[in-house]
């Protein structure tokens, strides 16, 4: 039995908003891990995290009413577009994350590979911007 992606589109609706949080929340439980792949020519980067953590956790609850679904799924888009330079800082700049799980050094495919997830991600909650 097939399952149409229209089945999907409410589960997958939960899944991103319950993602979004829960990396929100990181902002505030391990905010040294974000801080290190601020680019640096941005000003303030513990409270850049700090505000992109609140961001995270807003557009994830935001998702989940439907009154506000379609807000906070292009607040989540501008979103995903605000925080593209740290990817690339972190890509082009082979940035080590001291304190991580694992070794801190992702891979140079996974950190590559986070580039087009962004747009994945930005398509994914353009889904749900009607």
């Amino acid at each position: 039995m097939r399952v149409g992606l229209a089945q999907l589109k409410r589960p997958l609706l939960y899944l991103m908003a319950i993602l979004y949080v829960v990396a929100g929340t990181l902002h505030f439980v391990v905010p040294e891990l974000y801080v290190q792949i601020m680019p640096p020519i941005l000003p303030a980067p513990l409270a850049l995290v700090y505000l992109s953590g609140i961001a995270e956790v807003v557009v994830g609850l935001g998702l989940l009413v439907p009154r506000t679904r379609s807000y906070a799924a292009w607040a989540t888009i501008a979103l995903l577009i605000a925080i593209f330079p740290a990817n690339v800082y972190m890509a082009v700049s082979m940035v080590t994350i001291e304190g991580a799980p694992g070794s801190g050094d992702p891979s140079v495919l996974a950190r590559w590979a986070r580039l087009p997830l962004q747009g994945v991600l930005i398509l994914w909650a353009y889904w749900y911007t009607d």
